[in-house]
């Protein structure tokens, strides 16, 4: 073996090594993120306690629904290094008129979250916490998800566990097979290995796609380099739940909805508003 062989095998087995030691799956899919950010209008700070630790959400309400009773609730959880509070607002107006209220999730590490060190499993239980704690609140009410990126496996890990009325997910990526596929060869799997088999089974985001039933609507990126279409579509195909899919053949993985994808979506969404669960029918009528 050639020295600079001998050299690039070492330095990919010390950082298999600290990789393995470490435990470095959680900063490296998670980072935390505690800049400051310039709140929107119409935002609240909401804090839970959980385990003696602090949870920091958002919620927001569609400027057109504002001062209207909530009729439905939406669990809007964010792509990866990124905050609730930069896109609550957004997403609140996402829902057009409808009478709902948003709630954001800021994941460990990230926001005014106390938690401080950005673990995988922690953010799923979270997230799990904060169903159950607006589940509660809704009182009947239906519970929808709204995700991106990062941020659907967090929801699919909450549409498998608890009764969710529908999911809207974004470019969602399968952890552990787009980590060892897409980002494995450079380093001959000695870094990317370590870190799939850290991603906790509460985030297999295909396992979960098999268990949800809710009916979903999916929105994806054929220019996508980070979450590959090859992977989008994993995701999809595997979701046991009545769907609708938005394609956007030329948008990369942060582009905007088009103006045809934005029609389709607001179709999409009344057609995911009245398929809620019959028992809520009556709470949920379009305004």
């Amino acid at each position: 073996m050639k020295p600079r062989q001998k050299t690039t095998l070492h330095i990919l087995t010390t950082a298999w090594l600290a990789a393995w030691a470490t435990g470095c799956a959680g900063p490296l899919v998670l980072p935390a993120n505690r800049d400051p950010i310039g709140h929107h209008d119409g935002a609240r700070q909401q804090v839970l306690n959980f385990h003696d630790k602090k949870i920091d959400c958002w919620t927001a309400r569609p400027p057109g629904a504002a001062e209207t009773e909530p009729r439905a609730y939406v669990l809007f959880f964010v792509g990866k290094g990124d905050r609730a509070d930069r896109w609550i607002t957004a997403v609140a107006g996402a829902w057009r008129n409808k009478p709902v209220e948003v709630w954001g999730l800021n994941y460990p590490g990230s926001g005014e979250s106390t938690d401080g060190t950005p673990r995988l499993k922690t953010a799923a239980d979270e997230a799990l916490f904060l169903f159950d704690h607006v589940n509660a609140l809704a009182r009947g009410k239906p519970v929808f998800v709204h995700a991106g990126s990062f941020g659907t496996a967090i929801g699919l890990c909450v549409s498998a566990a608890r009764p969710v009325a529908g999911m809207v997910l974004q470019n969602p990526p399968p952890l552990k097979q787009l980590i060892m596929g897409n980002y494995g060869w450079w380093n001959l799997w000695l870094i990317a290995g370590p870190v799939a088999m850290q991603i906790p089974q509460e985030l297999d985001s295909i396992e979960n796609a098999r268990k949800s039933k809710a009916p979903a609507v999916f929105v994806l990126a054929g220019r996508d380099t980070l979450v590959t279409p090859e992977y989008q579509r994993k995701v999809v195909d595997a979701y046991a739940g009545q769907k609708q899919v938005i394609s956007m053949p030329a948008a990369e993985h942060n582009d905007p909805l088009t103006r045809e994808a934005s029609e389709q979506f607001e179709k999409d969404l009344n057609w995911l508003w009245t398929s809620a669960p019959k028992q809520d029918s009556s709470t949920i009528q379009s305004p």
